[in-house]
């Protein structure tokens, strides 16, 4: 997948349109760390790892800004610019990942002059993005041994290279699956309301010519049943040290599915998405977005005027119903508790 959703030339942060695509391919551009945050909050630029990126080049941004005489009035308005972002969306612990490591690497440099200090939250943010890409690669090559040589996958969201700094976390392991030489074919939940699987996920797997079929969100049981699934895999917004597993609303239902039909459920995030302080997910804060996203599809009205709408953005998956995580450093299977932990250190 050539294209990347962020892009950094000149001091300009460039991220791609992601509410617009398939139809059109628009690039916007960034320069302050408010419009980055505007970004991350209105969905121009969305998955928790890409989340994670663009909020490091906000976090550069907003350092950029910054006038102070000393380190600590530089930290003092540096934290207050971080709050902004970290505010933006509150299930993808990525974000507030990439802002912590920010804030350390500014405290780790807090001699040097203000100018030097900016330029080395800058090569930060860089190295966070160029990472990404790496990462994804990586963890594509752990998970790929997991898929058959020939099968059906279903997907869910997109967790594809749109979703990250390039490649892909869950799309990764297709992708990589592919690279193997392995005869993939893909089932791309709808995603709704949003829409992600058949926008998103949908366009990026026609773009490498690996085999896509869109289905509507409930079709995925009838397509179990008839035996055309052999494994699911989805990527992950925050996944606790207990293996529970916060994804894109609607995942939890795929899960159970799933479970029931005897279908390996696969979960492929970065060791960034793991946030070992939530010991299960009852602890994750779960998003509540727009009534309008489902009222509404684009400017077409769906639903009766003034209907109650509840519009959580995830869900969250129990470990017992997760076959595996896959991360960049390797695969843990049954017991996540103690897995994930030895992983992290």
């Amino acid at each position: 997948m050539s294209i990347k959703p962020i892009e950094f030339e000149n001091g300009v942060c460039r991220m791609i349109d992601q509410r617009l695509l398939p139809a059109q391919e628009v690039w916007l551009d960034y320069r302050d760390y408010r419009s980055v945050a505007e970004a991350i909050q209105t969905m121009v630029v969305r998955g928790a790892p890409a989340i994670g990126v663009a909020a490091a080049f906000g976090a550069a941004f907003a350092a950029a800004e910054i006038e102070a005489e000393d380190f600590a009035m530089f930290e003092s308005q540096f934290e207050e610019c971080c709050a902004v972002l970290a505010a933006t969306r509150p299930t993808a612990v990525n974000l507030f990942w990439a802002l912590d490591r920010m804030k350390s690497v500014a405290k780790a440099n807090q001699k040097l002059s203000l100018p030097d200090l900016r330029q080395v939250l800058l090569d930060e943010a860089l190295t966070i993005a160029e990472d990404d890409d790496q990462i994804n690669r990586t963890m594509g090559a752990h998970g790929q041994v997991l898929f058959p040589d020939k099968a059906n996958i279903l997907t869910h969201c997109n967790a594809g290279a749109l979703a990250t700094g390039g490649y892909g976390t869950a799309l990764g392991v297709i992708r990589a699956a592919v690279e193997a030489g392995k005869q993939i074919e893909v089932f791309a939940d709808e995603t709704r309301p949003f829409w992600q699987g058949a926008r998103l996920t949908a366009w990026e797997l026609m773009q490498d010519d690996i085999p896509v079929t869109v289905i509507c969100d409930n079709m995925a049981g009838y397509l179990m049943q008839q035996g055309r699934v052999d494994a699911v895999i989805v990527g992950a917004d925050r996944i606790t040290a207990n293996g529970d597993v916060a994804n894109k609303i609607g995942t939890y239902t795929v899960a159970v599915l799933a479970k029931e039909h005897g279908i390996p459920f696969y979960v492929a995030a970065p060791m960034s998405t793991i946030d070992l302080s939530l010991t299960d997910g009852s602890q994750i804060p779960i998003e509540e977005r727009d009534p309008r996203e489902v009222t509404h599809c684009g400017d077409t009205q769906l639903a009766p005027d003034g209907v109650k709408v509840y519009n959580p953005a995830f869900d969250v998956t129990p470990s017992h119903l997760v076959t595996a995580i896959i991360t960049e450093r390797g695969v843990v299977q049954g017991d996540y508790l103690n897995g994930l932990k030895a992983l992290a250190q």
